[in-house]
This record gives structure tokens, sequence and C-alpha cells, in this order.
């Protein structure tokens, strides 16, 4: 019979073989997932990023004159209006006009708008009325803009946004070679001193790689409104807004989804192009923007949706695997060296494209603002998956 004082005994060494024995499973099954999740991000580092990368060239002002029509829909920006419309008004191009839409405001927009109007003989202004029992959304203003042009060549950008230059327009609608009907560009953030700003900033620079990225591949799957120009034959050929027109968001990256080829989208990251925004300040005003902006994306492909899911979720696991190796000491000189290896090659591919949207001293806080990054696409793409779309009504 088993001595009853062995008993003990030979229970302890079980459990602790059983210890030992989940615990080196658990170190295999953190380290695969880590080399997996390893692997698929540098795909995308080096089949998408660093093609953008080598795309960033310093190219002299073209000469171009192609008619273009800007188009800026707005509602209660008087404040904006009055500082920023003249900057646009002023760019140095031979033949455009500027059409504000001026979306049931009620505050001094009209006034302000009307009086730019006697300096400046290319604005034009379409109003749309005040209605108490039915509120009209964006994209029915920017679809009356649209109507309103009387140029082919639409460029869109929003009223609280600063152009960086002067030549604006030209940069962004030189992009219109034979074939192409959507021009992509880009649009920072103004820093300001709020604890939120750097990761908004941050996002801003990474989600422009990515976008601009997948478009050289010829898989375009949004672009930013403050910042988009597009041909009017496209948005009428494929009947606008109107698959979409019930959601709130959506006038640009999901028109851009539905309307983009393998050929038709070319981009523009020229710095002269920028045009700066202001960020939301308070984290409340942040989480609902970006909440919207999330909820457009069920209406995106399925291909696209499926790539960046791949890069969001396989973003996050790779730190867990990380921080899980280490913690249940898994060589820990091998696991350091993964993640250094992957951090060289961020700072190689993205220290052009930093430095070229704006945001170069990142890179010396990557690795923190790039766990941050990760986590906030996950938890947001959470939130946007099993939250209802708002609509206007």
């Amino acid at each position: 019979m088993l001595n009853k004082h062995k008993f003990p005994l030979i229970f302890n060494k079980f459990a602790q073989k059983s210890k030992q024995d989940l615990e080196t499973y658990l170190q295999e099954v953190f380290f695969i997932l880590l080399i997996v999740c390893l692997l698929i991000q540098l795909y995308f580092l080096l089949n998408n990023h660093l093609k953008l990368s080598r795309t960033i060239k310093d190219i002299e002002i073209p000469e171009v004159t192609i008619p273009v029509s800007v188009i800026i829909s707005a509602r209660n920006e008087s404040n904006n209006l009055l500082t920023n419309l003249p900057l646009i008004l002023q760019q140095k191009y031979p033949d455009y006009e500027v059409i504000v839409v001026n979306d049931s405001s009620y505050d001094d927009s009209e006034n302000i708008l009307l009086e730019l109007k006697n300096s400046y003989n290319h604005l034009k202004i379409v109003t749309v009325a005040i209605n108490d029992k039915y509120r009209t959304g964006k994209k029915f203003a920017l679809t009356l803009g649209i109507k309103a042009a009387k140029n082919e060549h639409l460029l869109f950008s929003d009223a609280d946004c600063i152009p960086a230059s002067s030549d604006w327009i030209t940069r962004m609608v030189a992009n219109f070679e034979p074939g192409k009907e959507i021009i992509l560009g880009y649009s920072p953030y103004n820093r300001t001193k709020n604890i939120i700003n750097p990761l908004i900033r941050f996002e801003t620079i990474k989600t422009a790689i990515n976008y601009f990225s997948a478009a050289l591949k010829g898989k375009a799957y949004m672009g930013i409104g403050r910042n988009l120009a597009y041909t009017k034959t496209l948005f009428f050929n494929n009947k606008g807004f109107a698959s979409h027109m019930h959601v709130l968001s959506g006038d640009d990256d999901i028109f851009v989804n539905e309307n983009a080829t393998l050929t038709n989208v070319a981009i523009e990251t020229h710095p002269d192009s920028f045009m700066y925004s202001i960020p939301k300040t308070t984290f409340g005003d942040w989480f609902n923007q970006k909440r919207r902006h999330f909820g457009a994306g069920k209406f995106y492909k399925g291909q696209h949706k499926a790539l960046i899911s791949l890069d969001a979720i396989t973003g996050l696991f790779y730190y867990i695997s990380l921080a899980a190796c280490l913690l249940l000491n898994f060589e820990p000189y091998i696991v350091l060296g993964v993640f250094l290896g992957r951090y060289l090659l961020q700072i190689l591919i993205y220290r052009k494209l930093f430095k070229q949207f704006k945001g170069y001293y990142f890179l010396f806080y990557l690795p923190l603002l790039d766990i941050l990054y990760y986590f906030y696409l996950n938890i947001f793409g959470m939130i946007a998956a099993f939250t209802r779309n708002k609509k206007w009504k």
C-alpha cells in the first residue's frame, strides 16, 4: 500500500511537473504567436510602407491649368470661414472657383460669406435652408455643391482647414493625369500641448502611411475629406453618395472605397499640399469622432476590412505575445532581439515618411506610441463593431 506520508511528496512532484509542462507549453505558444505576428507585420512594413517611402521625392511645382472647383461644406463655421477661407481664395492657381455650401447655419456665416463675395468674385455660395423638421447631412450639402460646380475636377476640404501653402491646389490637381479620377491628399493636425495630441497626430500619420501605401499597391480603400479630389463624372456615374446617404460619416472614405480601382487613384505627399486641421482637445470629443470614423469601416469592401483587421490584430498580439514571452522568461535575449529587429526596421522605413509628414520626433517615442496605437485600433474597432451607425434623420 502507498505510504500516506509519501503521498504529499508525490503530489507535489506531480504538481511541480505539471506546472513546468504548462509553463513550457505557454512559452512555446506565445513564442509561435510572436513569430507569426512579426512576419505579418513585416509584410506590411516591407511590402507596403517601404514602397511608399521610396516614392517620397522633392518634386518642383508643376505647371497646371486644369479648371478646378474647390468645394467646402460649412455648418456654423463663421469664425473658421473668416480666418481660413481667404487662404483658399488667395491660392496661386490660374483657373478655379470656390464653392461654399452654407449648410443650415444659424450663426454669422451668411454675412461673412457675403462680405467675402464682395472681394472675391470666384467665390460661389450655395445655401441649404434651415428645416426644423428635417436635418440634412454633409453628404446632401456636398451633393448640392458638386451640382453647382462648373468644372469637371473637384477638390474638397473643410472650413476648419488651413492650406500649408498657396500651392495647395496646384500640388493636388497636378495628379489628374490621364486615367486618374481620385487624388488622395494628407491632412495633419496642428500641434497642441494637450495630453492626447501626440497620439492623435501619430495615429494620423500611421493612417496616412497605410492608405497611401494601399493606393500605391492598387488597393486604395479610403481618403480624407479634408484633402481629397475626384472628378464630377466619377461622382455622378456612380450615383454619388446614394448607397450610404443615410450614414452620418463616409463622404470621403466610403466614397473612395466604393469607387477606387486598380489604376484610377493617385496620391500627393508633398508638404505644400497638406491641409492642416485643428484636433480635438478632450478625450470625449475625440472618442466620439473616432467612433464615427470607425463606424464607416463597416461599409468597406470585404478584402479591405480583412487587411485592416489583420494589421490591427497582429500588431496588438505582437506586443501581447512579446510581453508574455518576457514574463514567462522564454529566451529573453531572443525575444528582445525580435523586438529590436522590428524596431530598427521601423526606424529605417519610417524616418523618411515621418519627416515628410511632419512627425519626425515621434520616432524617438515609437515603441510607446506604437503600443498605444494598436490598442487604440482594436478598442475602437470593437466599439464600432457593436455600435449602430448614427444616421441623419
